[in-house]
């Protein structure tokens, strides 16, 4: 699961690393290259809760393979042409394999870690991974030969297909399963709405920065290093790296000192963090990037099982929101930054970014830690 889950969300990362190629090939503006990254987002968005829904309703263990897929497909044919519209709907089809991807990952995941922290913080690692291979991986094939190449992007979606349909093999063959649905999920605790929705808006805050950072810091760190695109390519592979290491990192630490006091935490440490990458110059602002990502990443497994704990009876709609929803949101955000980006200055566009953590906290203040839900089964095979 966490192989494959890196195989898909490699798609999550390529959209933001193929950013700088769009506007040094296509010329673009600030504005329309983070279109780019909102068309990706924006169907994910929608999509996810409701794919999450149903993920409570019904197993679709086939869905993992077939969104790998699509995510792979997307952004495969989305260097084919010079059209703005058909660019805009290739990133489309593969936001919305990520859409379908998340909620039922999320679920058999935890229905094979048994609903352990440090298990699900393996399989978020996965995704972390995908991340960070994104722009090494698109700077060795648009690099070298431009947005023509995009096909050969879709390579580890073929992998991931391979991956997901291993792991569904398994989980069908666990003696005992069954899939959870609302009928089997009676027995469990209370949904707690009102925490969920504060917790929601946090991950949102997380995800406007993240996003932020994502689509602007390659052509950012261009600019303030007087480097090329390798030192872009540097700085987003140091944000999405070091989210392989928060990752772990919070899901460890939280056994120590538990989740949301973890999370209130590592908001805290990623305002000055965001401050440091927008205003640092120089080479020392990758030491600030790096810390932005520990800062966004810590927590991020740590949103996915507050969510299921605090929707016991909903952990497919808790996963597609706390994985899908609030984390596609962000890219809503982007093209309002690209455009004060425009009429300003890109480190202008950059500082609305130091709000949404410092609301995070505030959101996340009080809120009490939930009871542990109990581990979803996996899917079984008669059912699946």
């Amino acid at each position: 699961m966490s192989a494959g889950h890196a195989c898909v969300d490699v798609y999550q990362g390529a959209v933001a690393a193929l950013v700088p190629f769009f506007v040094a090939e296509r010329a673009y503006s600030y504005a329309a290259a983070s279109g780019i990254v909102l068309a990706a987002s924006l169907l994910s968005s929608v999509a996810q809760p409701l794919f999450g829904v149903l993920t409570d309703r019904f197993a679709m263990p086939w869905l993992l393979p077939l969104a790998a897929a699509a995510s792979g497909a997307g952004i495969a044919v989305s260097g084919i042409g010079g059209s703005y519209p058909l660019t805009l709907a290739a990133v489309a089809v593969s936001g919305l394999g990520v859409a379908a991807y998340h909620p039922e990952a999320a679920r058999a995941a935890r229905a094979a870690s048994d609903g352990r922290h440090t298990a699900m913080g393996w399989f978020a690692l996965g995704g972390n991974v995908g991340f960070a291979l994104a722009p090494p991986l698109v700077a060795a094939v648009v690099a070298t030969w431009g947005l023509r190449a995009s096909p050969l992007l879709g390579l580890p979606a073929l992998a991931g297909v391979a991956l997901c349909g291993a792991a569904v093999r398994a989980a069908a063959g666990r003696a005992g399963s069954v899939p959870v649905t609302d009928e089997g999920a009676k027995g469990a605790g209370r949904d707690d709405w009102p925490a969920f929705l504060r917790l929601s808006g946090a991950v949102v805050c997380r995800s406007v920065v993240f996003v932020g950072l994502s689509t602007f810091v390659s052509l950012y760190v261009r600019q303030r290093t007087g480097g090329g695109a390798a030192a872009g390519t540097a700085a987003l592979c140091v944000l999405y790296a070091g989210g392989a290491a928060g990752t772990l990192a919070g899901s460890r630490l939280a056994g120590r000192w538990g989740r949301l006091r973890v999370v209130r935490h590592s908001y805290a440490v990623t305002v000055p963090a965001v401050a440091g990458v927008i205003l640092v110059p120089g080479p020392p602002l990758y030491l600030f990037v790096a810390l932005a990502s520990a800062g966004l990443y810590v927590p991020f497994s740590l949103h996915v099982t507050l969510g299921q704990d605090c929707l016991p009876r909903r952990t497919g709609t808790a996963s597609g929101v706390t994985l899908g929803l609030t984390v596609s949101i962000g890219g809503a955000a982007a093209p309002a930054l690209g455009a004060l980006a425009d009429a300003t200055s890109l480190r202008t566009g950059l500082l609305p970014l130091l709000i949404p953590p410092v609301v995070a906290w505030f959101l996340l203040r009080g809120l009490r830690e939930p009871l542990p839900a109990a581990a979803p089964s996996p899917v079984a095979g008669s059912r699946a």
